[in-house]
């Protein structure tokens, strides 16, 4: 199946609500076990990059996780982002450590070292998946940990309708209509190698975690 792009940033009230709202608790936890797993080496981490962090879900289970950690969070949703402020307020022990940043990806610009960059499921909202790929190259230094985790995209509209009534079939319409959107706009594993190589970025590894997810991560 060839892969459907979708619309644009997630910007509509009802979109964010529904997203910042659904239950991606077990997804969501999953990612920081997987992470923890993943990038063993971490202990006493330093800056870190969370891109495309929408309503800011895993971030804050990220920082609860690593409470050492700084963490500088993109999105390019102004909206999801305010969404994930007005949170951020309720949990006093988060304040100071969390930096949100309005900013598309490929316009995201920093200078600082970042032990760890991550993100969950934004390659798929990604037009061109070399922007993700390319900004990681130009941000990493050698000591910096990477972990991606994405939707994989099915091999057929059945299979993408058979996902989505599994996994999303009690949130509301317009995350059910979004998330079989992402199945269609996502990448199949040995695209997401060939993109690594593209980017020159060997020493990342693709592995498939669940039916639905692939993960990206450092190779030692």
């Amino acid at each position: 199946m060839k892969r459907l792009l979708e619309p644009g940033l997630m910007v509509e009230p009802k979109q964010v609500s529904a997203y910042a709202g659904a239950d991606f608790e077990e997804p969501h936890s999953n990612f920081i076990n997987l992470l923890k797993k993943y990038c063993g080496s971490i202990k006493e981490i330093g800056p870190v990059l969370d891109l495309g962090c929408g309503p800011g879900d895993i971030t804050f289970k990220f920082a609860k996780a690593f409470p050492n950690a700084r963490i500088d969070a993109v999105d390019g949703s102004k909206e999801m982002l305010e969404f994930a402020e007005n949170i951020l307020g309720d949990i006093p022990e988060l304040r100071g450590r969390i930096n949100y940043i309005h900013s598309l990806i490929h316009d995201y610009k920093s200078t600082k070292e970042y032990d760890l960059i991550y993100s969950n499921s934004l390659l798929h909202h990604l037009a061109d998946p070399m922007v993700l790929w390319n900004k990681i190259k130009k941000l990493a230094i050698p000591k910096t940990n990477i972990f991606i985790m994405d939707l994989i995209r099915p091999d057929s509209t059945e299979e993408a309708q058979k996902l989505k009534d599994l996994y999303v079939r009690n949130e509301p319409e317009i995350l059910q209509r979004d998330f079989y959107n992402s199945l269609l706009a996502a990448f199949e594993i040995e695209e997401v190698k060939e993109q690594l190589s593209e980017a020159s970025l060997n020493h990342l590894e693709v592995e498939q975690i669940s039916d639905r997810h692939l993960i990206v991560f450092d190779k030692d």
